[in-house]
């Protein structure tokens, strides 16, 4: 009986050992388990990014938008009219002009189309049907005669730019084309100047198309 009972205490003693090890085992699962579902709340935060800044750009006023389109169109007119000047036209300050009138209108346009494209605006791309009328008259004259429409032409239109272009640097409201007006004013003004002394040289010697006499000049 008493080998029996201590063999009874030691199966006992192995039971208890194996259901201690068997419980110890089973946190470690239970926390590894637990711990997965962790990682599946991270792409929540990564959807929410709105990005306005291309409406943002296309909220110009009717006045912004007309002004640039009419830029465009009056800037076109100037480079066609200036190429017809530098070919038909019979006084060197006159041809001269014409010439500037390309360069500073072909650069000037250039700067527009670009900011014409960052404010979603489709520029024009031939001339309305007031400057085509314009071109077809200039194009049958010659001499004198094309001095004198074509230089009287750049005194009329030189204010009219400058007038809209002062209006559009104090009262625009996009930041974007009042930089540009008050950018590119300095030259029209320039062109103005020097359109008017052309025009006040032809006057002076009784034709429009002859450069100054001598007598005239100091």
């Amino acid at each position: 009986m008493m080998f029996n009972l201590k063999l009874f205490s030691t199966s006992l003693v192995a039971i208890a050992l194996s259901l201690a090890t068997g419980c110890t085992t089973t946190p470690q699962q239970n926390q590894n388990t637990s711990e997965a579902p962790s990682g599946t709340t991270q792409p929540v935060q990564q959807a929410e990014t709105p990005s306005p800044t291309t409406t943002e750009q296309n909220n110009l006023s009717s006045s912004d938008r007309q002004f640039i389109n009419e830029a465009a169109q009056g800037g076109l007119a100037e480079v066609q009219l200036g190429q017809l000047a530098s070919q038909r036209a019979a006084n060197n300050a006159v041809k001269q002009f014409g010439l500037r009138m390309v360069q500073d209108h072909t650069q000037v346009n250039n700067q527009l189309k670009q900011l014409a494209a960052r404010k979603d605006v489709k520029l024009p791309t031939t001339l309305n049907r007031e400057n085509q009328q314009l071109q077809q008259r200039l194009s049958k004259l010659s001499g004198a005669n094309f001095d004198r429409e074509y230089m009287t032409h750049m005194v009329q239109d030189h204010q009219k730019d400058v007038s809209a272009f002062q209006t559009e640097a104090k009262q625009g409201q996009d930041a974007d084309v009042k930089a540009f007006a008050t950018q590119t004013l300095p030259t029209l003004q320039e062109h103005l100047q020097q359109a008017r002394s052309i025009v006040n040289a032809g006057a002076n010697t009784g034709t429009s198309t002859s450069s100054p006499s001598p007598t005239n000049a100091r």
